[in-house]
Parts: structure tokens; C-alpha cells; sequence
């Protein structure tokens, strides 16, 4: 039985769980997830990554759990001769949306601050406190001007998650609009890419 790897982005622990749960050829897996917060500090996820899959020699596949996600191309390049291959896209905006709904998404309005699932239940850790709002709230014109809505992009029917999104949104002072988009791009995107992994 192959042993796979998996590194991925800690804001994707409940969606990779859910996909990974219907793959059976998963069942000798490792999965290690790297911090959500890091995504405030982007120049330090390749080297973690690479760092993760090099702690794993006796794997046959490894599948990273970003896209790009802010990386400027690092991330790919620190993958270069360990057969893994991440997530399409460049975020988990377009791997939840799917290309064509993120780009008319963006294409409709620029000035978008996009929030998962994930994302909207825990903003006031990642967003108010990760960009330091709560101890300086006059930074909020500097980091959020130019932006004109909120859009949530939903994995799940949850109340709780639109609620909370809907209270970004008016603490941003930005108007608020849903998409429910699920997990099959999610899903579909993890399983190619687990196809294509392989140890060199």
C-alpha cells in the first residue's frame, strides 16, 4: 500500500478531512498541517513545506494543501525535485469557487476581500488581531480603502458561518454578498493533484 503525505494550510483541516475521507487509497496517510496565520507571513510557507516534506523521506507521494497563496511562484519553487505537486490556482478563493466563478467574481468588482468558511469564523484572529486592528483601528483605511465588498465564498450551509461573515463585513464597513460554492472544485482539484504526486 502506497504511503502518502499530505502538508497543507491549516484553514483547509475540516474540507481536506471531508475529501480525504471518500478516498479509501488514503487509508496509509500523513497528514500535517502548517498554521492558518501563516497566510500573514507568505515568504515563510515554502520553506515550512519544503521543510514538512523533507521530514518524510520513506513516503511514495506527496500532495501540498496551497495553491500559490501569496508566494510570488516560491512555493512551486521549493517543490522542484520532490515529485510533490500543490493545489491549482492562487489561493483557496479559486480552488473553493472554481476558476470561471472567482475570475467573474473579481472581474465584477476588484475592490472584493473574499472570507471560506474558515476564514469568516475565525477573522477576528486572522484579520482584527493578525493585521494588529484591535490595537491600532486607525489602519483600517490603509488596509481595507480600496475595497468595496465582502463576499463569502461557503463550503457548507451554515448559519453561524454567514452570520459571522455578515459581521466582518459591517466591521469592515463594506457591503456583503454569498456565493455558496461547496467542495466539488475543492474536492476534484485535490484528487487530480493526487494523481499527478509521486516521489522522484
Amino acid at each position: 500500500m502506497e504511503r502518502t503525505l499530505i502538508v497543507a494550510c491549516g484553514a483547509l483541516t475540516r474540507e481536506l478531512r471531508v475529501v480525504l475521507s471518500q478516498l479509501s487509497a488514503l487509508d496509509h496517510s500523513v497528514v500535517e498541517y502548517l498554521p492558518a496565520n501563516l497566510h500573514n507571513r507568505p515568504d515563510e510557507i515554502p520553506g515550512r513545506v519544503r521543510a514538512a516534506i523533507d521530514s518524510h523521506p520513506d513516503v511514495d507521494r506527496v500532495l501540498v494543501g496551497y495553491a500559490d497563496c501569496g508566494t510570488g511562484g516560491l512555493l512551486d519553487a521549493a517543490l522542484v525535485g520532490t515529485g510533490a505537486h500543490r493545489l491549482p490556482g492562487s489561493h483557496c478563493y479559486e480552488l473553493f469557487a472554481g476558476e470561471r466563478v472567482f475570475h467573474e467574481l473579481h472581474e465584477a468588482e476588484l475592490g472584493t476581500f473574499y472570507l471560506t468558511d474558515f476564514l469568516a469564523k475565525h477573522f477576528d484572529a486572522l484579520v482584527w488581531q493578525g493585521l494588529g486592528l484591535d490595537r491600532h483601528p486607525q489602519l483600517l483605511p490603509m488596509y481595507f480603502g480600496n475595497y468595496r465588498r465582502v463576499v463569502l465564498l461557503s463550503q457548507t450551509h451554515d448559519p453561524a458561518v454567514v452570520s459571522a461573515a455578515v459581521d466582518a463585513a459591517q466591521r469592515l464597513g463594506l457591503e456583503f454578498e454569498h456565493v455558496h460554492v461547496g467542495l466539488d472544485n475543492f474536492a476534484s482539484a485535490v484528487e487530480v493533484r493526487l494523481e499527478l504526486s509521486a516521489r522522484i
